[in-house]
């Protein structure tokens, strides 16, 4: 491996500067004339609070660094955060165009019978998908959910195939659907990790119609509700998720907030209270924002480098990175980070578009914190039959 070793400071702008090839061709060249110096500082910060509730997780939406985390792993009953996936699944059927937020859903018997929180849709009405997305997300209708699990599948049972399937291409590694609004059922399951994972893609994939989840207030069928989560209400950072309450469950909540240009997702489960899940999310996000900082060190698809390929058709190859790379770090030590690139010695035609060549590694005060493969940024061909002989007779000599 061709070892790059970068001693200026990392720069979250560096790579939407107009000179960054400039600046990283300097970085390369001092890293190679050079060692690196690691901070001798050792990082101390307080550890997370520590919560009466059943599970928790704080995660940084970006980078996906956990932050603190009790019994993540343990499946418990999600209640009404059911309704994540089930929105999630609606959202991706938005985007397939399988679905239209104007499309009209007649209201099965099944759907308005349906017990627990209520939309108040009335039977063999006709309500559109955004009315009923939104008495989801803001109102938690059951009744919204059952109405719109069997437009999109015919029936509840199939929703929850596709809701599983969904969880199983996400990663949800511990987690299993039965129905799709939370009410009770053994195999009704999930984690506080898993929950933290859907809310990221979540967001992520749907910023569009995730800004309904910050909605205080819903209206329907003359009836106004007041969106459960509480939160919306005592901290403007706050955007979101879902409120959950079931006895087995207790009371939950998956918060959100985006201070200044870092968002973090706390999931509290298993609280005795509405002000408990709300006082503990409020205090994993404080924890997060007042010690962490998070950064994007590097965008996707931008060419950090070019390196050497033998018997191609162009002699050039473009290095950088397949994912955008956000870091999340304790606060003020910034200047502790430093990047490492180590690219294959010899790279030989063909190369396909995203083949991985090498690594891109941070440190941060000398200790290795986080990774990404380096991917070719174009594909190489084979070149010509000269070429191919004149790079093999050079290859001989090194």
């Amino acid at each position: 491996m061709i070892k790059y070793q970068f001693m200026n400071r990392l720069r979250a702008s560096l790579m939407t500067d107009s000179k960054t090839h400039q600046l990283l061709a300097l970085g390369l060249l001092i890293g190679l004339l050079s060692t690196t110096v690691h901070s001798e500082s050792k990082i101390s910060i307080p550890s997370g609070p520590t919560l009466s509730a059943r599970a928790y997780i704080l995660q940084d939406a970006d980078s996906g660094k956990i932050l603190v985390e009790k019994n993540a792993d343990q499946k418990i009953p999600p209640a009404s955060l059911t309704k994540i996936m089930t929105v999630y699944v609606a959202f991706r059927e938005l985007q397939n165009q399988n679905l239209a937020l104007t499309d009209k859903v007649t209201v099965s018997k099944k759907a308005w019978k349906t017990s627990g929180s209520r939309m108040f849709i009335e039977v063999n009405s006709q309500v559109s998908v955004e009315d009923l997305l939104k008495g989801i997300i803001i109102s938690s209708g059951n009744d919204a959910s059952v109405a719109l699990a069997e437009h999109i599948a015919g029936d509840e049972n199939t929703f929850s195939q596709l809701m599983n399937q969904h969880a199983k291409r996400l990663g949800l590694l511990n987690t299993h659907f039965t129905n799709s609004m939370g009410l009770p059922d053994p195999n009704h399951t999930t984690t506080a990790r898993d929950l933290a994972l859907l809310t990221r893609k979540l967001i992520q994939e749907f910023p569009e119609y995730y800004k309904w989840h910050a909605q205080k207030e819903f209206s329907y069928n003359k009836i106004t509700q007041h969106n459960r989560n509480n939160l919306l209400w005592r901290d403007t950072s706050i955007d979101g998720v879902k409120t959950g309450h079931t006895e087995e469950a207790g009371y939950c909540l998956v918060a959100s907030a985006k201070r200044e240009e870092m968002r973090l997702i706390s999931v509290v489960m298993g609280t005795k209270s509405t002000s408990a899940r709300a006082n503990q999310n409020l205090a994993l996000l404080n924890y997060g924002f007042r010690f962490f900082e998070t950064h994007l060190l590097y965008k996707a698809n931008k060419s950090l480098t070019q390196v050497r390929v033998w018997k191609g058709d162009n002699k050039k190859l473009s290095v950088g990175l397949k994912n955008d790379f956000y870091v999340t770090i304790p606060r003020r030590h910034y200047q502790d980070l430093k990047a490492n690139l180590e690219i294959d010695e010899k790279i030989i035609a063909p190369i396909n578009a995203e083949a991985e060549i090498g690594t891109l590694t941070i440190s941060l005060a000398g200790d290795f914190f986080a990774a990404q493969p380096l991917v070719a940024l174009q594909p190489i061909p084979k070149g010509s039959l000269f070429r191919i002989l004149y790079d093999e007779a050079l290859l001989l000599t090194k």
